[in-house]
């Protein structure tokens, strides 16, 4: 018997979810979406993490269709600025480090002094960001396609299945694109606002009651109504875990700037810029900015984050219309209870700090697939998904509260709050033993959650909180091999930049 799925809302997590269970079972499901038409999506401009163009590479999704309808633009990393309180910026790339005699390049920059520490002499990215360079040429080869590595460091391979870059999209932009493409292959989609959730005896979801299209019904129910969690949250009474003993932010502000990328061009990157109370993101598409202030409402009011982001982002533009947005930091003790899976907001969410909201839509929606439940509803299944799932939501609160206990600032109430905040369970041992060694594979987070060990040594290093001596072993080895890589390294940075085309140009060449 064919089973059936019915994802109760719409927006990216819905049509995400939807498009990648009919890509991967085709018509051995059913897929129904019911969506209201009334309810607006959040609507900033995304940011996402380098593991998304697996998604669209699993959906047969090309480029060159998708990005242009989406208002996309290419990401390689993000750069942090202020958070040292002192205007610096570092930046956090999509690109894994380079190994010489089996240590890390960042590792002999501390030992070498001449390497200097920078984060930009260990990357090759942070140059093309500068540069505003596009990661592929207008014939549409890979920039990494011109490295020419030394056999012990990463490899093109390697590179290339790390995928060191990602996307900048409007969300309702790629939602519509979504819906059409689900559409054409089969995922039946109804506008109509939802009355009520029906569960039966046993405390399964029994039906979804709705205004326009009557009762709908299905095997399994996957929850994408955002912060409301209407399925798992209100019907089935899961217990939601916050997370704001660790992480202090709650509320945001957002703000659509338009933009002439002609005039301006387009930065490969998202900012993240430190202010009194927060952060603001800085995300730019083809033809906006998408901008916002994440902030702790301990410490600053609505309207004076609204102010102070169109201080920043938008001087002299009070007709642009701000977006107030309230956030549920944490998770659900469980995403997947009975027939109800929650997923993207509904399921958890840790603030936009490091992009990983679509990165959590993206990894539940293959653990779904992976665990999908038969007749019989194998708990075992159901309990390996939960573990899953809270594991990388987990395991990026650690990666996050990591950004705020290393930067150490004290020059405002918020930023001396984040540093008596409490942290997760291990990541105090983790920043102990941070202070005698880079962290490796063995000491960052134990379980996957999308962050390598070079994510967790490049926020260390660019916040300034490096260990307090290198490595002794690297004082018994030749650092040559180690300078050759560097200046390789920089060489290979700068001859990109002078062949890759503006990343501009290249989106430009795409419309």
């Amino acid at each position: 018997m064919k089973r059936s799925v019915l994802v109760v809302g719409g927006g990216t997590a819905g049509w995400m979810t939807a498009t990648y269970l009919k890509a991967a079972f085709g018509d051995g499901i059913d897929v129904t979406v019911v969506e209201s038409d009334r309810i607006p999506t959040i609507g900033v401009g995304e940011a996402t993490f380098s593991t998304v163009r697996h998604f669209f590479g699993y959906l047969g999704l090309d480029e060159r269709d998708w990005m242009p309808s989406c208002s996309a633009s290419y990401k390689l990393g993000i750069r942090f600025e202020n958070w040292a309180g002192d205007g610096s910026h570092f930046y956090h790339p999509f690109e894994r480090e380079r190994v010489i005699s089996g240590f890390t390049l960042s590792d002999w920059c501390l030992a070498t002094p001449e390497l200097g520490p920078s984060n930009g002499r260990c990357f090759v990215t942070p140059a093309l960001c500068e540069a505003s360079s596009s990661p592929r040429m207008l014939d549409g080869s890979y920039f990494f396609g011109d490295f020419d590595e030394a056999p012990e460091n990463s490899t093109l391979a390697d590179q290339r299945a790390q995928f060191p870059y990602a996307y900048h999209f409007d969300a309702a932009l790629l939602a519509r694109y979504l819906c059409e493409h689900g559409k054409r292959r089969g995922v039946r989609h109804v506008i109509a606002d939802v009355l009520d959730v029906t569960v039966d005896e046993r405390g399964w979801i029994d039906s979804v009651v709705t205004k326009q299209a009557g009762t709908l019904t299905a095997d399994l129910y996957i929850d994408c109504t955002g912060f409301r969690s209407l399925l798992l949250g209100k019907a089935l009474a899961e217990p939601f875990i916050s997370f704001l003993d660790v992480l202090p932010n709650n509320r945001a502000v957002a703000l659509r700037v338009p933009r002439d990328p002609a005039v301006h061009g387009i930065r490969p990157y998202t900012t993240a810029t430190a202010q009194a109370a927060g952060w603001i993101w800085t995300i730019p598409l083809f033809d906006r900015i998408g901008t916002g202030y994440v902030y702790s409402d301990e410490f600053c009011s609505p309207e004076e984050a609204e102010a102070l982001l169109r201080a920043h982002a938008a001087p002299g533009r009070d007709d642009l219309e701000a977006n107030h947005i309230r956030m549920r930091i944490g998770r659900s003790r469980e995403s997947w209870v009975a027939n109800c899976v929650a997923v993207g907001l509904a399921s958890g969410f840790v603030e936009p700090l490091e992009s990983t909201g679509i990165f959590f839509i993206q990894y539940a929606v293959e653990q779904l697939v992976r665990h999908f439940p038969g007749p019989d509803w194998n708990p075992a299944l159901r309990a390996a998904y939960n573990r899953r799932v809270n594991n990388v939501i987990d395991g990026v609160k650690e990666f996050l509260a990591l950004h705020y206990r290393a930067a150490a600032r004290e020059d405002t109430p918020y930023w001396k709050e984040t540093n008596v905040r409490a942290v997760p369970d291990g990541l105090a041992e983790r920043l102990e033993q941070a202070q005698s060694m880079l962290f490796d594979d063995e000491t960052i987070y134990p379980h996957y959650h999308g962050f390598e060990t070079y994510s967790w040594n490049t926020m260390l290093l660019g916040l300034r909180r490096p260990p307090r001596t290198p490595r002794p072993a690297l004082a018994h080895l030749d650092p040559a091999p180690a300078a050759a890589a560097e200046r390789r390294l920089r060489d290979q940075a700068a001859r990109i930049v002078t062949m890759a085309p503006s990343c501009y140009d290249y989106l430009a060449s795409m419309r």
